[in-house]
Order: C-alpha cells, then sequence, then structure tokens
C-alpha cells in the first residue's frame, strides 16, 4: 500500500482478519460474538502529519515507509478527510512561493472536523519572527477567501504562535443528538471521526437503563463522558492534561450538561484518593462520597491499565472498556475474569488497512 492508493478491494478480508483475531483473543474469557463496526473506506482520518521535503526549487510532502524507510512523496493522502486533501496542494504552493514561509519549515500537521473546520501547523527548525507573522497572516486571509474555514499555527523550539486560536470544534451525530466538542490542537482526539460516533452509539446502547453514577478515567475532552451522561444520574471523570481538561469544561457547557464533574488528577492519583491512600488539594471541594458509582469507563492508553487501576476497577458492578491494544485489554481480562464476566464485546475499525484493532468489552460483575 502507497500513500496515495487504499487496497479498498482487501478491505472485507482485512475486516474478516481481525474479527477472528480478536474473537480467537477473547475466546479465553468466554466472550459473545463481536458486534463489528465498519469504517469508510477511506478520506477516514481526521488527522494527518507530513514531513515537508526541500528539493532545490519545489517543495512537497512526504512520509516514511515504516518497512523501508524510504522517503515516499505525498501529493494525495485518501486516509485523510477530504478536507486535508483539498488543502495540501493550496497550502504547499503557498509555502513554496513564500520566503518567509517556506525557510526552514520541516512539517504540517492537519487536524480536520465533519464540520467543515481545519488546523494547520507549520513546525520549523527556526525562530518564527514578526516577518513571518505577517506571512502567515496573508496566507491564513487568502485561505479564507479561498472557502477554507482554517486556523494556522506556527511552531518553533519552546514557540507557539497562534494568529487565533488553537482549537476548531466539532459537531458528532450521537443517537439523535448533536455533540459538540472542542478539539485542542497537538492534543489527543479520536482519528477517525465516523468510528468515534459508532463507538460513542455502541457504548451507550451498552449501558442503556443503567442506574446510580458513572466514573470515568483518561476522559480526554470528554468524548465518551458527555455523550454517556444521558444514561446515568451523574457522571465524575478524571484527565490530566490540562488543555483536554480545559476542552472538557467547554463542552459541557456548550452542551447545556449539567451532571458532569471533571477532575484534573491521573488515574493513579485518584485510585489513592478513592482508596484513602493519599488526600489531594484538588478534591477537598469534591464530595466523593455523594457519588453512587457502580459503573466504571476506562479508554487507556495502549499500555492498559496498571495493576492499582485493575484492583480498583474490580469493585465496580460494570465496567465499560475500550482498548486500543487488544494484548494489554486480554492482559487485564486475566484478573477482572475472575470477578467480571464479559457481556458484550465490538470491534471498531478505528484504523483501516493496519493490524491495529480498537475494541470494546462490557463486563459485569460475576
Amino acid at each position: 500500500m502507497t500513500p496515495e492508493n487504499l487496497p479498498i478491494e482487501q478491505y472485507d478480508d482485512q475486516l474478516a482478519e481481525k474479527t477472528a483475531r480478536l474473537t480467537a483473543m477473547m475466546s479465553p474469557f468466554n466472550a459473545p460474538q463481536p458486534d463489528v463496526f465498519r469504517s469508510p473506506v477511506s478520506h477516514y482520518r481526521m488527522r494527518a502529519e507530513f514531513r515537508v521535503w526541500h528539493d532545490e526549487g519545489d517543495l512537497y510532502h512526504i512520509m516514511f515507509d515504516q518497512q523501508t524507510k524510504a522517503r515516499v512523496r505525498v501529493d494525495q493522502f485518501p486516509t485523510a478527510s477530504e478536507l486535508i486533501n483539498r488543502l495540501m496542494p493550496v497550502l504547499i504552493s503557498a509555502i513554496k512561493q513564500d520566503p518567509a514561509l517556506r525557510r526552514k519549515i520541516f512539517q504540517i500537521d492537519y487536524l480536520s472536523t465533519r464540520s467543515g473546520k481545519i488546523i494547520a501547523s507549520l513546525l520549523y527548525h527556526r525562530k518564527l519572527d514578526e516577518e513571518w507573522q505577517q506571512a502567515a497572516t496573508a496566507l491564513r486571509d487568502q485561505l479564507r477567501a479561498d472557502g477554507f474555514d482554517i486556523q494556522l499555527i506556527g511552531r518553533a523550539a519552546k514557540t507557539k504562535i497562534m494568529l487565533d486560536q488553537d482549537y476548531v470544534d466539532e459537531v458528532l451525530p450521537v443517537a439523535g443528538r448533536d455533540m459538540i466538542y472542542r478539539q485542542v490542537e497537538n492534543s489527543f482526539t479520536q482519528p477517525n471521526a465516523e468510528m468515534n460516533i459508532q463507538m460513542l452509539e455502541w457504548a451507550l446502547k451498552a449501558t442503556e437503563n443503567s442506574t446510580g453514577d458513572l466514573l470515568e478515567l483518561y476522559c480526554g475532552n470528554g468524548n465518551f463522558s458527555l455523550a454517556l451522561a444521558r444514561n446515568f444520574r451523574r457522571v465524575l471523570a478524571t484527565e490530566i492534561a490540562k488543555p483536554s481538561v480545559a476542552a472538557a469544561q467547554y463542552n459541557i457547557a456548550a452542551n447545556h450538561i449539567d451532571n458532569v464533574q471533571i477532575i484534573r488528577m491521573a488515574a493513579e492519583d485518584f485510585t489513592q484518593a478513592l482508596n484513602g491512600v493519599r488526600e489531594f488539594r484538588r478534591l477537598q471541594d469534591v464530595d466523593l462520597s455523594g457519588y453512587e458509582c457502580n459503573t466504571i469507563f476506562v479508554d487507556p492508553p495502549r499500555s492498559g491499565l496498571d495493576d492499582e487501576t485493575v484492583k480498583m476497577v474490580a469493585g465496580y458492578d460494570r465496567i465499560l472498556y475500550i482498548s486500543c491494544n487488544p494484548e494489554t485489554l486480554c492482559a487485564n481480562l486475566e484478573t477482572l475474569s475472575t470477578t467480571h464476566r464479559v457481556t458484550r464485546l465490538a470491534l471498531f475499525d478505528q484504523f483501516p488497512y493496519t493490524h491495529h484493532m480498537e475494541s470494546g468489552v462490557l463486563l459485569e460483575k460475576i
């Protein structure tokens, strides 16, 4: 597969292979057959990052082949959204023609939305000066005149220049409601928007008719916790990254949600607070005892849940676990399956044409 040529005719076979692989991995835990959610076969990634190659008088996006490490020129990238593909040639052409924008640029990062907004971050191996800012402002204005709803950001060592703002607001239709999500440049967001919608709707279905409250660890910008709030009395969520917490607080207000509280803490620290191991000043105004969290939601990094968090999670009646790494999910299930059974399993094809699998399980106490 090359960056400009997707093996679309192989998609069904690849998805069937992933389904068989996940089913086999989950068989020791007596999991049901997975619900399988297909991705669009092209233009599914809302984010993309490219190195920029200077070739005498020319300038273009490149990627490196993961196997051979060979440099590959990329003029179009059908994995990425149509909006990114429309912007790529226009942006690179404008940068190529302006020395202030061109000099020592080495990377461009794109973040787009289904709602038609896009951020382009230009990364440099040099100090960004007033001349750069004037040229970037003129470029932004021209791109907007051309119909792009764009934010331009300049980055260099210890420098970040925003001409306007460093975020875009996405709108996702989730089970009959339009959900607004502020997405911050250089912060984590789900890369495949259509798959994200399907994950949110699966999680809603898995937790319908819930009673009590929901606890979420690693909540990011509130992607899951805000969507799931309609199924619970209250939601208590933790996140350590300051930009993500700020985005989550905005999203709570923008969606008129009044039953979600976000705490800026690492999951490990919050586990210690719940267990009474340590007291934390930032929790002094939070009445943890007022919550009746009988369901916990976790969407951990690739490394999975640490041992202490696994022990804490095992105390809940229901565990909703989204995983980007089925190996670490299975490692965690070795412990959790002694107290819980897997009642739902899902495969979300977040990353077509790769071996990566996103999966979800609902665990209920035995």
